[in-house]
Formats: C-alpha cells, sequence, structure tokens
C-alpha cells in the first residue's frame, strides 16, 4: 500500500454567482474563425438553461447564430481576430450583445428571393423585442450590436 505525505486541500466554499442584487451576466471571447458561431450557440444553450429560460432557448439560438456569424464574417474581412459575446439577465430581459472590433455600423443585406444569405438583421429584429447596435464605449474601434429577448 503507497502512502502520500501531500497534504488534503481545504474544501472550496463557493459564493452564490452573480452576488446578491447584482443581475447575472455571461462574457465568452471568440476567435473569428468558422466554427465561432456554434460555439457561441452550444455557450449560449448552457447559460440558458443555467437560468432557466429554456422557454426562449431557440429564439436565443437563432440571434446568437446570427449575430456572431456577422460578426466573424466583418472581423475576418478587416483583419480583426476575436469577438466577445455577452448575455446579461436583468428586470426579466435577456439581452445578447455581440462585440466586434471592426469600423462602421452594421449593414442588413438586400437578400433576393432565391438568396440564401443576407437575412440575419432582419431575422435577429423580427425575433427579438428590441434590437440595435452602437459604438463601442471605450472609445476603441468597433461595435456592439445588441438584441433583448423577454421570456414570456
Amino acid at each position: 500500500m503507497t502512502t502520500s505525505t501531500v497534504a488534503r486541500r481545504r474544501t472550496a466554499h463557493h459564493r452564490p454567482y452573480p452576488p446578491p442584487g447584482r443581475p447575472p451576466c455571461a462574457i465568452l471571447d471568440l476567435g473569428a474563425v468558422p466554427t465561432a458561431p456554434g460555439c457561441a450557440r452550444a455557450w449560449t444553450r448552457q447559460v440558458i438553461w443555467e437560468w432557466r429560460l429554456v422557454g426562449i432557448s431557440d429564439t436565443v439560438d437563432l440571434i446568437v447564430t446570427e449575430l456572431t456569424t456577422n460578426a466573424v464574417l466583418i472581423s475576418r474581412q478587416e483583419g480583426q481576430p476575436f469577438l466577445r459575446l455577452i448575455l446579461s439577465l436583468d428586470q426579466g430581459e435577456l439581452a445578447i450583445l455581440v462585440r466586434d472590433f471592426c469600423p462602421g455600423a452594421p449593414q442588413p443585406g438586400n437578400a433576393g428571393v432565391d438568396d440564401e444569405n443576407g437575412r440575419g438583421l432582419f431575422l435577429v429584429q423580427s425575433m427579438s423585442d428590441r434590437f440595435g447596435w452602437h459604438s463601442a464605449d471605450d472609445g476603441s474601434p468597433g461595435k456592439v450590436v445588441w438584441a433583448v429577448v423577454c421570456p414570456d
């Protein structure tokens, strides 16, 4: 029988997150690579499940996919290597924010009837309760495109 002289660690005591009185917020940094939207979607599903918002998961999946796909495409065009996805739940509303580091306003596509691309921002606008964008708050290049979904 082997013995060990390594001392046992004390049991970790976890504090509730977020601290009492603060709304939950989750942040995921992603590389601007083709797999980013799928990773963002899987991560978002887990967060939505933990926050007990499964009733809006299909809507949130679509919005996250569209916003991260757009951010990846523009980031790759502009040579910016990453983006950030933020989920925040406050006063019963889920905010989905995607931060890229590319200048300029988001441009809705001009999709024809048979086109497979170019409808993402229109889908986000129609599926969300509110939708918009703003320049980066820290003065750096880029923008935040956001959508708000209110659980029923």
